[in-house]
């Protein structure tokens, strides 16, 4: 590929308007979730083309489990499904923010969200989430 054609490819993938996913060696791309209304950040998960399918055809949140290597609709035993209310794509389409009403806790542990510690300046971890 010539570096006209890279750099025509790279302009379209910025500005124009097809969505033209990027993944990575993997088939991954990077999924933030967010609250629809709060804007807090919920989890972070990986998303491949079946779980981005599934997402945008289902209107629930899908990704790729790395551990179990296969497709995960989130709170699909829990109950606490994310209903998916805007997709945001970063400039190189090759990540997203995912904009949903949570059902119920996001993360695992009964968090609201995953990101339910900080790091301190002395190096230990601080709850600030129930």
């Amino acid at each position: 590929m010539s570096d006209k054609s890279r750099n025509s490819d790279a302009l379209d993938r910025e500005q124009g308007d097809r969505f033209v996913p990027r993944f990575d060696a993997q088939g991954l791309m990077t999924g933030v979730v967010v609250d629809a209304q709060t804007r807090e950040v919920l989890m972070v998960a990986h998303l491949d083309a079946e779980a981005l399918a599934a997402t945008r055809e289902t209107g629930l949140a899908h990704f790729h489990s790395r551990s179990r290597g296969k497709l995960w609709c989130k709170g699909e035993t829990s109950g606490n499904v994310l209903r998916v209310r805007d997709i945001l794509v970063d400039c190189d389409q090759d990540a997203l923010v995912i904009l949903a009403e949570p059902a119920g806790p996001a993360c695992h542990t009964g968090a609201r969200s995953c990101f339910y510690r900080k790091l301190g300046t002395n190096g230990r971890l601080a709850r600030v989430l129930d």
